[in-house]
């Protein structure tokens, strides 16, 4: 459901207009600006502004009226998860006191790289504040970036859980050493120094690499493969302010290529193909020469190639799911429902393949993931798991759904599976499931009832 009041002045928002693509959250281009200067500024007085917006917005809730109550709600709750945010970073900053890792290879970052973006603010106005401010201040000024901070966190190391981790490390360094930000750059940029150093660090510290899959415990059809084994990937969710945005490059078979690039190649790559960093900003956050980093993305590119599939273009559009997409995921939640083997079979692709990250298991082939699937929804079979529910989601820039099973003499379904799949011309090219602990991060329930 959209929403129905404009994010910065309450007013109501014009009627969608049917053409594809997301719905503005926002009135007007005023409106849209004066979010991005608020987003981008930060600084107590924002902090109190925002208290002032929930709680005006608190006030206007009208029950008595489901749709816009509900679209009211949503809004409200994105404004108090930001709130939470800030006081999460602030908390966490006044318990900070211990110096960073001692096994670091990356020295202490201090502002010296050009700007990437030009902000909308002047350099006191970020500096002062960041420097001399408290808490509330530095927390108000970086929690805007948290979010492009972990997907860039989650693009390097490949996992959502060590994203969060290490987003949470970038925002303390960059508590501990505010001192060293002297505004000769953006915050954003800063900050992202500071992020990609904490991935190479953490990296150099938990060697990670692709392993082979186990046989398939049924053998697959169609002359399928196994791909390589990343035991550490994860789903990533969707923010639909920026899904658009980063869809391609949070897609899972390219966050599954990027893992294959040794560290330092992979942040090259990212900062300048996925960022568009010039060379020289990537060198100087990289502690690099600018030939070094022109070597290793020249090194990367091909490598990367090597492992997207060929006809990537013809499925990574970074936009949202078109009609047909959306009622092949809805046939596909009644069929499990129903436990309907013929109307799945007809949403697969001939070599379609599940992978299962972090377990070693995989299926590859229409025929034998058909086979397998029969037996886990018939009854009568020593296989069977129970009856299935679904939820949809968007993960990693494409559609997803989170799996419920209600065990077989249980009254609740719960969570599963995440599935993330992979459509191409109408079809199910590609399933990972990935495990449930993650749900909640999806917005979805851990448990359900009928």
């Amino acid at each position: 459901m959209t929403e129905s009041a404009c994010r910065v002045c309450g007013k109501a928002l014009p009627r969608p207009d049917g053409r594809p693509g997301r719905a503005s959250v926002y009135c007007s281009a005023a409106c849209r600006q004066k979010a991005y200067r608020t987003r981008r500024t930060g600084g107590a007085d924002a902090v109190h502004d925002l208290i002032s917006d929930i709680e005006r917005r608190v006030k206007s809730l009208a029950p008595e009226r489901p749709e816009p109550f509900y679209a009211e709600v949503r809004a409200l709750s994105s404004s108090v998860g930001r709130l939470r945010g800030i006081a999460r970073v602030a908390a966490d900053a006044t318990r900070s006191t211990a110096p960073a890792a001692p096994d670091s290879v990356t020295p202490v970052v201090t502002e010296s790289v050009t700007p990437v973006v030009t902000e909308s603010v002047t350099p006191d106005a970020v500096t002062n504040p960041l420097r001399d401010g408290d808490e509330i201040d530095f927390a108000a000024l970086v929690e805007p970036h948290r979010r492009e901070l972990q997907v860039h966190c989650y693009r390097m190391v490949g996992s959502y859980d060590d994203s969060e981790d290490l987003v949470q490390e970038t925002l303390l360094k960059a508590w501990r050493n505010r001192d060293g930000f002297e505004g000769r750059a953006s915050l954003r940029t800063w900050l992202y120094t500071i992020a990609t150093n904490a991935c190479l660090d953490f990296l150099r510290r938990n060697e990670r690499r692709p392993q082979r899959y186990v046989p398939s415990p049924v053998p697959p059809s169609n002359d399928v493969t196994a791909p390589p084994f990343l035991p550490w990937l994860q789903p990533f969710p969707d923010d639909p302010e920026t899904a658009a945005e980063t869809a391609e490059t949070l897609e899972v078979v390219f966050l599954a290529a990027v893992q294959h690039l040794p560290p330092k190649q992979r942040a090259v790559l990212i900062m300048r193909d996925v960022l568009g960093w010039p060379a020289a900003d990537t060198a100087e956050a990289l502690d690099l020469t600018v030939a070094s980093v022109n070597s290793a993305l020249q090194r990367a590119r091909p490598a990367l190639r090597e492992r997207l599939p060929e006809r990537r273009d013809a499925w990574a559009r970074g936009t949202d799911p078109s009609k047909a997409e959306r009622a092949l995921i809805d046939r596909y939640m009644k069929a499990a429902v129903d436990g309907d083997m013929a109307a799945m079979t007809a949403m697969l692709r001939e070599d379609v393949r599940i992978t299962m990250p972090p377990n070693p298991l995989w299926f590859g082939g229409r025929d034998a993931i058909i086979g397998m699937l029969s037996q886990t929804f018939d009854p009568s079979s020593p296989a069977y798991i129970g009856r299935w529910r679904h939820l949809p989601a968007r993960a990693n820039g494409q559609l997803a759904l989170g799996g419920y099973v209600q065990r077989p003499g249980t009254r609740v379904y719960r969570a599963q599976v995440m599935d993330v799949l992979r459509i191409e011309d109408g079809l199910i090219a590609e399933i990972t499931s990935f495990e449930p602990h993650l749900f909640p991060a999806f917005g979805l329930p851990l448990t359900l009832t009928d």
